[in-house]
């Protein structure tokens, strides 16, 4: 059984279980192997109810002494029962499970395994699993896999399957030569792979997910490396010189650029002119004024007669930036001839754009990917400049050369980054930072609460929509189905959250909700539908993150705010603030464990990216190995540039050192090696010609 192996071949899937695994972009039993376990679950021994710990799961043996109420809400049964043992007593709450009462009987000894929360003075336990000695002994001093799920499929199926896979799976011969394995303490891939997903202990699953982290970074690094070593041999084919047209719009400006700005520009003028193409990375808050040098430079390729690309993550996006420089076209006089070009353009309007770039009419041209694709062919390309969702790789920049371009790149960061990982990372790209924000902003307003904060949040939400202004609240889940592991604060879905408000808000406020999964038609509509105001109030996942500039929304609230990294959810902060009212971000916490708290309140205190992420590198640790969620452009799957900042060191060194050694990975001892990131980095590199 091999990597491309389809999971049909597996025994048990057939074509309705292979659909539910296509929901989780489960096609092949290698995409089974490398859909990791989000968290394991461990079965510690019972407590005594006074010593069970507050805000975690936790297992207490104790009798059923009674029926406290039964009640309903609607169509919710709610029964609480009280148990004791000879240390004190627990309320448990049971949501539509009326049949316990016959079930549990009065006297009865039970194993509760739930999350304990503080009720006044009392201990309430929600929705508990109830095991019986015998059974609950069976799962004791284990670490058990959970897996994302979708609805229709449990975790026992995956485990089951998983299993199944690795009985059968060739794994080949260990692709690192053994010096690698031997300096960086790597245990061999099969036993990484086998142990990740049924570790025998805590210190087991540690280094074998140290080995998958290592493989994500190392790979992600070589090819950083040989992208580098790409971009030093391309001569500047475009060369520029500053004309006036750039002097004159800054002097029109409605504002001064702030220090930092004016030395990324030079930095960008210099590197236009020199004998060398641009390869940049500018990296600054959110706010901080990006934008506005990208469209100089864009003015400058404009100014020496060449065209200019500005590709966005979003068609929202990239119209918002086609009216915005269209405007300072004809407010400021600017030379632009810009176009559109997004996907969902009819093919009609396509063939004209198309022709206004063949022929140079059109001298910037703004969309999404849709700006690279085959049928597009520029006239003279010599600056393309995109964000941190559209790294250019090897292969896209050998795209344009074939097309007779050598285009310049300026690549735009919102991700604050600490500048020591910033280095490891973006080591193909020339760094510039601004680190100061434009005196004009209205630093935003922080507030870090526990869930019973909720209904107050409402009520602010619901002034600020009287006011005129729009809020996001951001859910960790998209739909209930996503099934939460045992024991843990229960998180929040974007579609049942944006039911639960509509029912609290007031009538008239409208809310819709967005997610990662709906169709790109679809959430382009309720993108532009905020943006123009018809929505109030927008549920969504992190798919906001990038990607909408709507200056009129003034609230962020954060669900289940604990279950993001710091950095990330400064990212999301970053949607608000953006006008000219006051703006507020309001994080909740599922878990009002101290470290938790302590940890967010690091945004409450500071709204500066650079120094939320140096405390996030400071305060993620190894023990941080699953449940933090993140973003950015990476998608490591398992792998945290914070938590695990040593092992991507390591795996930097090892690069520089393998490089140095064998640069074309020709020695015997690397054959493998060339195999193996000829498959996992294929989309952006052919390491087979190398």
């Amino acid at each position: 059984m091999k990597k491309s192996t389809l999971i049909t071949e597996l025994k048990g899937v057939g074509e309705k279980t292979q659909k539910l695994y296509a929901k989780l972009n489960i096609k092949t039993v290698g995409d089974l192997l490398a859909d990791y376990p989000r968290d394991y679950e461990t079965f510690a021994e019972p407590v005594k109810i006074a010593q069970a710990p507050r805000e975690e799961a936790a297992a207490v043996y104790a009798a059923v002494t009674g029926i406290l109420s039964e009640k309903r809400a609607g169509k919710l049964h709610i029964l609480n029962l009280n148990v004791s043992d000879a240390s004190g007593s627990l309320t448990l709450t049971f949501y539509n499970m009326p049949f316990l009462k016959k079930t549990l009987k009065r006297g009865g000894f039970y194993i509760f395994r739930g999350v304990i929360h503080r009720r006044g003075n009392a201990g309430v336990m929600e929705q508990p699993k109830i095991y019986s000695p015998e059974d609950y002994r069976k799962l004791t001093n284990r670490l058990i896999p959970r897996y994302s799920l979708t609805k229709g499929l449990t975790n026992q199926a995956i485990q089951k399957c998983v299993k199944q896979v690795l009985s059968l799976y060739d794994f080949g011969t260990e692709y690192y030569n053994q010096t690698i394995l031997k300096k960086n303490n790597l245990i061999p891939e099969r036993e990484a792979v086998e142990t990740i997903h049924f570790p025998d202990d805590y210190d087991a699953l540690i280094r074998a997910r140290r080995r998958i982290v290592f493989d994500e970074f190392f790979s992600f690094l070589f090819l950083m490396r040989k992208n580098r070593e790409f971009c030093e041999q391309l001569s500047n084919s475009h060369p520029m010189m500053e004309t006036a047209d750039t002097v004159r719009f800054l002097e029109q400006l409605p504002f001064p650029l702030t220090k930092a700005q004016e030395k990324v520009w030079k930095e960008i003028k210099e590197d236009l002119s020199s004998p060398c193409c641009m390869n940049r990375l500018i990296q600054g808050d959110v706010g901080s004024g990006k934008t506005i040098l990208a469209v100089l430079a864009l003015l400058m390729t404009a100014a020496n007669g060449y065209q200019g690309a500005l590709m966005a993550p979003t068609e929202v996006l990239a119209i918002q930036h086609y009216e915005t420089i269209t405007e300072y076209a004809g407010k400021y006089g600017l030379i632009f001839r810009p176009v559109l070009l997004v996907g969902s353009m009819s093919s009609k309007e396509k063939k004209q754009v198309y022709g206004q770039i063949a022929s140079g009419e059109a001298n910037l041209i703004i969309g999404t990917h849709a700006l690279i694709q085959e049928k597009v062919q520029y006239a003279s390309l010599a600056l393309v400049v995109t964000d941190e969702q559209h790294r250019f790789g090897v292969r896209q920049r050998e795209h344009l050369a074939g097309k007779g371009n050598t285009p310049h790149i300026l690549v735009m960061s919102a991700t604050p980054i600490p500048r020591t990982l910033a280095i490891i990372l973006y080591g193909d790209l020339h760094i510039s930072v601004i680190d100061e924000m434009p005196a004009d902003r209205l630093p935003i307003k922080n507030c870090v609460v526990g869930t019973a904060y909720r209904p107050k949040a409402y009520k602010f939400i619901a002034g600020e929509v009287e006011k005129g202004r729009q809020v996001y609240v951001i859910c960790p889940q998209i739909a209930g189905d996503e099934e939460d592991t045992e024991g843990s604060p229960v998180l929040e879905n974007v579609v049942d959250y944006a039911e639960k408000l509509r029912n609290a808000l007031p009538p008239g406020i409208q809310v819709a909700f967005l997610h990662g999964k709906m169709r790109p038609a679809d959430k382009n509509r309720i993108m532009e539908e905020f943006a123009a105001r018809s929505i109030d109030v927008l549920v969504s996942t992190t798919v906001i993150e990038v990607g909408i500039n709507v200056p009129n929304a003034t609230v962020m609230m954060v669900e289940n705010a604990e279950r993001f990294g710091l950095a990330q959810l400064h990212q999301l902060r970053g949607r608000v603030g953006r006008g000219k009212h006051q703006s507020y971000c309001i994080f909740v916490s599922g878990s009002e464990k101290k470290d938790t708290m302590e940890r967010l309140e690091i945004l409450n205190k500071s709204n500066d990216g650079f120094f939320i992420a140096s405390q996030d590198l400071k305060l993620r640790g190894p023990g941080d190995l699953f449940g933090i969620r993140q973003s950015g452009e990476f998608s490591f799957r398992i792998g945290d540039i914070y938590s695990d900042a040593s092992v991507l060191k390591q795996a930097s060194d090892a690069v520089d050192e393998l490089l140095q050694e064998d640069p074309e990975l020709r020695q015997p001892e690397n054959a493998l090696l060339r195999v193996h990131l000829s498959e996992t980095a294929a989309d952006s590199v052919d390491f087979r010609t190398l």
